[in-house]
């Protein structure tokens, strides 16, 4: 932003990503402030810890009428009774992407982060690389990383590092954050059908990353995940210089796992050897995209494989929150059914020999609809024993479009996994009072505060 103090009035403050922001901007001397109907850890923490104000509810008299500039959260749409009064008052508004492409990012050599899995930690551990070796880089990260203060910071480092999303902008801007971020580096971890609430199909997702990477300029470098099909469709019309990273033998840039420890993976990049404290494959690929980016930014290996050894992850990411008579809590943030298989497998490489749960809520806008209702079946049938919950806002989904909770239940058992569905927190807990047993690990997959079902399962166990 510029160096004079602004009052700079959130809407929807609470979001991952604009809470952060918010915090950075406070952190540069701005006066922010905020509002939302939504107020709940860990943003909340974040926000209050940072001395922001948020107003909860979206109300008229929440709107402070002497601010300089109004940025409008994705999640707001019209009829929203601050937005309304800043329209009719004909007020300075921007989206937040907008804001960071204006205030933040331009003149900056910009890594972007985008795919539909693996993007909060790759930004992450990406963000971390560049701070260990002192690049001292600004960051925008759609979570809350373990190894920073929070999740955005804005510096005078030429380096910013971005999660870019594939999602819309705003209400008044149908086009994806990611094409607002000027990336020099732009990494495409994965490509699947999500976001059904926006994009009609697949081919409608392609399109938007093909934009993506046609922002890219001819001196900088698209990184693809090379085993994926999708991703692989964007080569043949990227104007930049690509190349592919991936376990496949026609890989650029090819991975080797060469050893699973319950802490930690380690593998080769084209002959040379890494090691991330992390489990699972799919962490192995995100942590080789960080060192083929990283690389680019000018870090040597040695610099690399020093940052990895430090890395400590993002909260709601396979985060232990507790244990009770020999049963272990954890949170994830998997709402897509590859993401919830993925974790599942990465976590039987930290628990050997125990019997995984995964007790799913499906939230977001994807996860509420059948569009994916076999794959879901699919990853939940990885667990040993599953329990999904009933449909948050079914009234948002059409019936005929609803996810058909009951009969992905019966599938998963079908195949000899047992599966409950119950309707509410407090059943989930009684159904695993009753079933769970010392030594069992539970997984919570929820992208929302899932009515605190964590510390109600540490307390009832």
């Amino acid at each position: 932003m510029s160096q004079s103090p602004k009052h700079i009035h959130l809407i929807g403050i609470c979001g991952t990503a604009m809470g952060s922001t918010a915090v950075a901007l406070k952190a540069l001397g701005h006066h922010v402030s905020g509002s939302d109907d939504k107020v709940y850890p860990p943003m909340s923490d974040v926000l209050a810890n940072a001395g922001i104000p948020v107003l909860a509810g979206f109300k008229p008299e929440n709107l402070p009428l002497n601010a300089d500039v109004y940025v409008v959260g994705n999640a707001i749409s019209r009829g929203n009774q601050e937005l309304e009064t800043l329209l009719e008052k004909k007020l300075p508004y921007v989206s937040m992407a907008e804001m960071l492409k204006q205030q933040v990012i331009q003149g900056k050599r910009s890594f972007v982060v985008s795919g539909t899995h693996g993007k909060t930690t790759t930004t992450t551990m990406l963000a971390w690389l560049f701070e260990h070796a002192g690049k001292n880089p600004g960051f925008m990260i759609g979570g809350v990383p373990e190894n920073f203060e929070s999740g955005a910071r804005f510096t005078h480092s030429d380096i910013f590092v971005i999660e870019g999303d594939e999602y819309d902008t705003a209400y008044f801007d149908k086009r994806s954050k990611f094409l607002h971020y000027l990336p020099e580096c732009a990494i495409v971890n994965n490509i699947e059908f999500d976001h059904a609430d926006i994009f009609p199909d697949l081919d409608a997702i392609l399109l938007s990353f093909q934009r993506f990477l046609n922002t890219v300029p001819r001196n900088g470098l698209v990184l693809i995940n090379g085993d994926d099909p999708n991703c692989l469709t964007l080569r043949a019309k990227c104007p930049a210089p690509l190349k592919t990273v991936g376990l496949g033998p026609t890989n650029d840039f090819r991975i080797q796992i060469t050893a699973t420890k319950p802490d930690s993976t380690a593998f080769t990049l084209n002959g040379e050897p890494f090691e991330v404290p992390m489990v699972g494959e799919f962490n192995a690929r995100n942590a080789a995209m960080c060192v083929c980016a990283a690389r680019f930014g000018g870090l040597s290996d040695h610099e690399i494989r020093a940052g990895l050894s430090n890395f400590l992850g993002v909260r709601r990411r396979q985060q232990e929150r507790g244990a009770a008579h020999g049963i272990t809590i954890i949170d994830d943030f998997g709402h897509h059914p590859t993401a919830i298989r993925e974790t599942l497998r990465g976590l039987r490489q930290r628990y050997t020999g125990r019997r995984l749960w995964a007790i799913f809520e499906p939230r977001s806008n994807t996860s509420r609809r059948n569009v994916l209702q076999n794959e879901l079946i699919e990853a939940l049938a990885e667990a040993d024993a599953s329990v999904i919950a009933a449909v948050a806002n079914p009234e948002k989904v059409a019936a005929d479009q609803r996810l058909d909770t009951a009969k992905v239940a019966a599938a998963v058992t079908a195949r000899g996994k047992p599966c409950w569905f119950e309707p509410n927190t407090d059943a989930i807990v009684q159904r695993l009072k009753s079933e769970a047993r010392p030594g069992d690990v539970i997984i919570v997959f929820s992208n929302g505060g899932f009515d605190g079902i964590h510390d109600k399962l540490l307390h009832a166990l």
